[in-house]
C-alpha cells in the first residue's frame, strides 16, 4: 500500500520565518527558508511517503473572496523578502524530485483536502497531512492522519476532541460558529469555541441547531435567529473545496527518494 504525505507549504515556512524576532529581510527569508527546507527533508526521511504533494497558496483573491470580501482583511501580507524568495524555494523542492503545487484561486487547503479524499477513496493507503492548521483537521474524520511537525506529535480524533470538544466531523460546524479571527471568518457574536461545541454536542449538526434556535428564548437564540445568514456563510467560507482541479497524476507525485 502506498504512503501519501501532503505537506502544507507555508504553515511550515511561515512558522519558520516568524519564529525569529529579527526584522524583515533577504537575509531573514534565506536562513528561514533553509530551515524549512530542512524540515522538508526531515518529514521526507521519517514518513518514507511513496507521494508527496507540497502544496503552497498561490496568494491573491480565492473562491472565498467572492462569497465574502472581508475575508482575510486582517490577516498581514506576506514579508516581501520571504515572498520575493519562494520562487528559488520552490527550485529547490523541484530539484529534490517534488512535483509543488500551487493553484491561483484556490487554497493550498483545498489543494490537500481535494488530493487526500482522492487517494483515500481510491483505496490507495494511508495520508499524512503535515499541518498544524485546524481546517485540514476535519479531513481526520475521512481517515487523514494529521502531524504537527513542530510539536513532532500526531493529532488523531481523541487529540481533536480534547483540543476543541467536538470530533473532527463536527469542526467545520464549530468553526463557522465560533468563527475564526486569523481569516477574519466572523461565525457568531459572542460565541466561543466553549459554547459552539455545547451546542453540537447537544443538537448534533449546524442545521439542527438553527431548527431547535427558535425555542431558545434567552440571547444566544436571539443572536442565532438573526445572525443565521452570516453563519451559513461562514460555514461555506470554513470548509474545504474538496473538487479542484489539480492537474497532476499520481505519478507526478511520486515519490523517488
Amino acid at each position: 500500500m502506498g504512503r501519501l504525505l501532503a505537506i502544507d507549504g507555508l504553515n511550515i515556512v511561515r512558522r519558520v520565518y516568524e519564529a525569529s524576532p529579527e526584522p524583515d529581510s533577504a537575509e531573514k527569508a534565506d536562513i528561514a527558508l533553509r530551515h524549512a527546507l530542512s524540515s522538508f527533508r526531515t518529514l521526507l526521511h521519517d514518513h518514507d511517503p511513496t507521494h508527496v504533494l507540497p502544496a503552497f497558496d498561490f496568494g491573491g483573491r480565492t473562491w472565498r473572496h467572492d462569497l465574502y470580501a472581508g475575508y482575510r482583511e486582517g490577516r498581514a501580507p506576506m514579508p516581501s523578502p520571504l515572498r520575493e524568495a519562494l520562487p528559488g524555494f520552490y527550485d529547490k523542492l523541484r530539484g529534490f524530485g517534488m512535483h509543488v503545487v500551487s493553484l491561483p484561486e484556490v487554497e493550498a487547503d483545498d489543494v490537500i483536502g481535494t488530493v487526500v479524499l482522492r487517494w483515500l477513496a481510491e483505496g490507495r493507503g494511508e495520508a499524512t497531512i503535515a499541518t498544524t492548521d485546524k481546517d485540514l483537521h476535519g479531513l481526520i474524520a475521512q481517515g487523514a492522519r494529521v502531524w504537527d511537525h513542530f510539536k513532532s506529535e500526531w493529532h488523531d480524533h481523541a487529540w481533536v476532541e480534547k483540543k476543541w470538544g467536538v470530533p473532527p466531523d463536527q469542526l467545520p460546524d464549530l468553526l463557522a460558529l465560533m468563527g475564526d479571527v486569523t481569516d477574519s471568518i466572523p461565525g457568531v457574536s459572542k460565541v466561543g469555541v466553549k459554547t459552539a461545541a455545547r451546542l453540537l454536542r447537544t443538537y448534533g449538526t449546524l442545521d439542527a441547531i438553527m431548527a431547535g434556535a427558535g425555542i431558545l428564548k434567552d440571547t444566544l437564540g436571539e443572536r442565532l435567529r438573526k445572525e443565521r445568514e452570516m453563519l451559513y456563510l461562514s460555514r461555506q467560507l470554513v470548509q474545504l473545496k474538496t473538487d479542484v482541479k489539480v492537474g497532476v497524476s499520481w505519478n507526478m507525485l511520486a515519490w523517488s527518494h
